[in-house]
């Protein structure tokens, strides 16, 4: 039990919170991490017609394969021949990883001491392609990590029975973490993707810029992002900057950062389904080829058409059906759990058992989390609506809603904020931490 390492922050301390700092100082690389992962997450499975778009140039950046224990390689989904391919027939689960450390990407970020698996998006897909629920697993959640495979053949790593999940990837890379998240939530993952983040630049800039919605001017020595209160267009490095921001939203703990990175994904998904990225050739090969050169890819998803049949069968998908839920735990524990997250099992399994019988569900009031709120009910008439697609902002142009006080974690709660939402209904599932993609919400400034 004594293997779990104290890798908690030192700066802005605030008790009962889980921190990570696993290097002496600052890692931007863990933080940048999880911008592109999110990005793909959505990108993966919003993407249709890339194999008729120089398919040969998408899979050459591909690459090999990587295997996973106890998964066939390369299945396909059924298809038509031709450059006119078919939806991707039933359900699917993927597993999108975000590592800190890609030895192309040099030290422009930050030096590396270690690669973790920083980010974890565990994405579900119905058999009937009505819902979709893309799960955010802390990284610091403590979780038993089985003996994995390691990479060269060598061998296997001992089982251990509590680690944090981002301890996974060190002990046997991309398939350790599926092996890890698979006895976690009890799903067969079928596909997996790791992902750098240098691509998160060329992929926000493929597709046009995401708007994003502040409910107040958010400030960040540490990644540089200075934002003023309102909706801006974020992309390239400035968009890298809102995902990598820890120290500038919620209360700037790691839990805080996945409900305003939630800000971000959700407006994406509705940024691609209402501009051309699901019809222009041109945008979808910048993104296909951002993605590709910059994913490790198990065996079983490194063939562009299944990414294609993916896209095709999710894009019609109604976005008040894709939620995006972190993994329920809580902070304040004792001993392994000290300065971690500690799952909240019963309500974990209620979520896995929903998502595995491919039944939607709803949030209940407050669930948007420490890092964010719900945006203006009514905003201007003259005001782009917060999250809504808007090329063209670059400057904030929608008032913030008025600022609430994060609720403070304490032993045995959820690390969230209470933000008032739809009334509960029978498909409720109430203490999740999350929001649809239809839901328009704010990130919130640090301390906010």
């Amino acid at each position: 039990m004594n293997d779990v390492r104290d890798r908690s922050h030192r700066l802005n301390r605030v008790d009962g919170i889980a921190r990570h700092g696993r290097l002496r100082r600052h890692r931007p690389f863990s933080t940048a991490a999880k911008v592109l992962a999110g990005a793909v997450a959505v990108a993966l499975v919003s993407t249709a017609s890339v194999a008729a778009i120089a398919a040969k140039q998408v899979t050459d950046d591909f690459g090999e394969g990587v295997r996973i224990q106890g998964q066939s390689a390369a299945p396909r989904p059924q298809q038509q021949a031709g450059p006119t391919l078919s939806a991707f027939e039933g359900g699917f689960t993927m597993l999108v990883v975000g590592t800190d450390n890609d030895p192309e990407q040099g030290t422009q970020y930050g030096e590396r001491d270690a690669t973790l698996n920083d980010v974890n998006i565990l994405v579900h897909v119905s058999a009937d392609h009505t819902n979709a629920t893309a799960v955010s697993i802390p990284r610091d959640l403590v979780t038993p990590i089985p003996a994995c495979a390691k990479p060269d053949g060598s061998g296997s790593t001992p089982a251990r029975a509590a680690a944090p999940i981002n301890d996974a990837w060190g002990e046997g890379g991309l398939n350790c973490v599926v092996q890890t998240v698979q006895g976690l939530t009890g799903l067969d993952v079928q596909y997996s993707a790791a992902v750098s983040f240098n691509g998160v630049i060329e992929m926000s800039n493929a597709i046009g810029g995401v708007p994003v919605c502040v409910a107040s001017p958010i400030h960040d020595r540490y990644t540089g992002l200075d934002l003023p209160a309102g909706t801006t267009t974020l992309q390239g490095s400035q968009a890298l900057e809102f995902l990598r921001t820890r120290h500038g939203v919620g209360d700037g703990s790691d839990l805080g950062r996945i409900s305003s990175q939630q800000v971000f994904l959700s407006s994406l998904l509705r940024t691609v389904r209402a501009n051309s990225t699901l019809t222009s050739p041109t945008t979808l090969y910048k993104l296909a080829r951002a993605a590709a050169s910059n994913m490790q890819l198990s065996e079983s998803l490194n063939d562009p058409r299944t990414l294609v049949g993916m896209g095709r069968a999710l894009q019609d998908l109604p976005l008040e059906r894709v939620n995006f839920v972190q993994y329920p735990g809580t902070t304040g524990g004792t001993g392994v759990y000290e300065g971690k997250v500690q799952p909240t099992t019963e309500l974990a399994d209620e979520l896995f058992a929903r998502i595995k019988a491919d039944e939607s569900f709803s949030f209940g009031a407050g669930s948007t989390g420490i890092g964010s709120e719900s945006a203006p009910a009514n905003p201007s008439p003259a005001d782009p609506t917060p999250g809504a697609p808007d090329p063209t902002a670059s400057t904030p142009t929608a008032q913030p809603p008025a600022a609430q006080t994060p609720a403070a974690s304490t032993p045995g709660t959820p690390a969230a904020t209470v933000t008032p939402d739809a009334p509960a209904t029978a498909d409720t599932l109430d203490g999740l931490q999350g929001q649809s993609a239809a839901q328009q919400t704010c990130s919130k400034a640090f301390g906010s």
